[in-house]
């Protein structure tokens, strides 16, 4: 009996956990989030803060060593805004995490601390895992309090509530909450030939081929998403659908639903004005590009990311 990849779990049981971002292992505590709760956590000794500068977190940089954590007397030179600080949640230890916006722009910033964006942060191993993923969860929440200031509706300025989870209109009280985008991400596979479908987009760096992605639609499966953007993109058609992983991406605040897709049409057609290459590659091929990066001039997407996770994965299951 033939083995099909749509048909198992392997080679991991949770393969999220393998990538960046996700290593977030804050307790929450949400159904407890009230409007004393950051006011409580800033008064708890102990208490770490990230800091952003725009989109960037702000890292203490003394020598070789990065601290992206800060004591709330080390903000003040930052001129953080502590009206719009988000309780991320605590440590095992009790220990409150929070993420504030600071008033000094990127450009402003004195020698001793360091901007970071996300790609650099998980690219460069400039934090630990388990930072990265808390950077994460404030990045996205720092973003969309930032992009949420006034309402949507009457254009009136919305307040802050329950620890940055919750902006209420002033004036006609129309209530939102954080948006997470969903992004399906898939790597489409020729179980008959063996082989992956794998895209290249003009802003790739040098080389770089990856796996094809696009937002998922108002009224949209994850499903229905991976197969119409597989065929908008290559021209492939996908029976099959098989849930993978899923990666936080705060860039500004998606969620990467991996998939693989079964494919069930073979010549590739790919939307020139999305990509500028698209074509299918064998799993030796896939593997070289894997484990010898850039050797035969093509590379895929960095470790961390949850393409690379996809290719890894396919190239790795027929072990198991």
């Amino acid at each position: 009996m033939s083995r099909s990849l749509f048909d198992s779990d392997v080679p991991h049981p949770e393969p999220s956990s393998l990538t960046a971002f996700a290593a977030n292992d804050l307790i929450r505590d949400s159904e407890h989030r009230d409007e004393t709760s950051v006011d409580k956590a800033l008064a708890k000794e102990g208490t770490h803060i990230f800091a952003f500068a725009g989109d960037k977190l702000v890292l203490k940089h003394d020598g070789q060593v990065l601290d992206p954590l800060f004591a709330r007397y080390e903000l003040k030179d930052l001129q953080p805004n502590w009206d719009e600080t988000v309780l991320l949640g605590y440590r095992k230890t009790g220990e409150p995490r929070l993420a504030v916006p600071v008033g000094v722009s990127e450009d402003e910033l004195a020698s001793q601390y360091k901007p970071a964006d996300g790609r650099s942060l998980f690219r460069e191993m400039l934090l630990d895992e388990v930072l990265l993923g808390e950077f994460a969860q404030g990045a996205s929440l720092i973003r969309w309090n930032g992009d949420n200031k006034f309402c949507g509706r009457c254009g009136s300025t919305m307040s802050v509530h329950i620890g940055g989870y919750k902006r209420v209109c002033t004036e006609c009280e129309h209530t939102i909450f954080p948006r997470t985008d969903p992004v399906v991400i898939m790597l489409t596979i020729d179980e008959e030939r063996d082989h992956c479908l794998l895209g290249r987009s003009p802003h790739f760096a040098p080389g770089m081929y990856s796996c094809l992605a696009g937002f998922v639609e108002p009224g949209e499966t994850i499903e229905n998403a991976v197969r119409r953007e597989t065929l908008e993109e290559s021209g492939i058609h996908t029976g099959r659908i098989r849930y993978h992983a899923s990666q936080p991406w705060p860039m500004p605040h998606s969620l990467m639903i991996g998939c693989y897709a079964e494919a069930k049409s073979k010549t590739v057609k790919f939307d020139s004005q999305e990509l500028e290459d698209c074509r299918w590659f064998t799993r030796e091929e896939t593997l070289e590009m894997l484990e010898r990066p850039g050797l035969t001039g093509k590379a895929p997407p960095p470790k961390g990311a949850i393409a690379h996770r996809l290719m890894r994965d396919w190239v790795e299951w027929k072990k198991q």
